[in-house]
């Protein structure tokens, strides 16, 4: 499955891209607090990875490429449930950042496609909740 999503980010794209690494998403996600197996210099460099637990689930994360701060693209497993990669690419719009958000999932188990149904659902609502809690966390 494949869902596209976009968002306004109220900072020119070199300041928004921050949001949207491991460590930055700490801004304005509650809860949101990725481990590290390993120590990194830069969150969003290719090849780091790291582990974040939600509502019960672990999620291992790898960041799989990056292009400066306009693009960057996560592989992501969440062990028994689905897997796949997280695409965040960002463009000028005025003064703010639009940014557009494309995960591509497959589930791993009839659990997991119940999971995505769910998730498919729900999308369009997360992106408008992204776009408000950063809002919120710029005020």
């Amino acid at each position: 499955m494949t869902l596209d999503g976009s968002l306004t980010v109220a900072l020119p794209v070199s300041a928004a891209f921050r949001l949207f690494t491991a460590l930055g998403e700490r801004e304005w996600v509650d809860g949101w607090d990725p481990q590290f197996p390993a120590p990194v210099t830069d969150d969003a460099e290719a090849g780091t990875v790291f582990v974040t637990a939600h509502g019960g689930q672990d999620v291992t994360w790898i960041v799989v490429d990056r292009d400066g701060d306009r693009r960057i693209r996560y592989a992501r497993v969440a062990a028994g449930r689905d897997a796949g990669t997280i695409e965040v690419r960002l463009s000028p719009a005025g003064s703010h950042t639009r940014v557009d958000v494309t995960y591509s999932l497959t589930a791993l188990t009839p659990e997991g496609d119940h999971w995505l149904t769910d998730f498919e659902a729900h999308y369009p609502a997360m992106m408008r909740s992204w776009e408000s809690a950063i809002a919120k966390s710029l005020a």
